[in-house]
């Protein structure tokens, strides 16, 4: 179960910055009504997949 909530919350991050950063290019999902939201999405995207990846890592040992 340890190793599972990491690899989830890697998995989620993903999706989450894939779909914003699909919003900031090309305007969809959410026809870039935020900027700054999506913006703001992607970096939490990242900052959880970092989290999970030291959360990962702390986990082998």
């Amino acid at each position: 179960m340890s190793k599972m909530m990491p690899f989830i919350g890697m998995i989620v991050s993903g999706l989450v910055g894939i779909l914003f950063i699909a919003d900031l290019a090309a305007g969809f999902p959410f026809q870039r009504v935020s900027v700054a939201a999506d913006i703001g999405f992607v970096l939490s995207s990242l900052i959880l997949a970092f989290m999970s990846w030291l959360i990962m890592e702390k986990a082998r040992r």
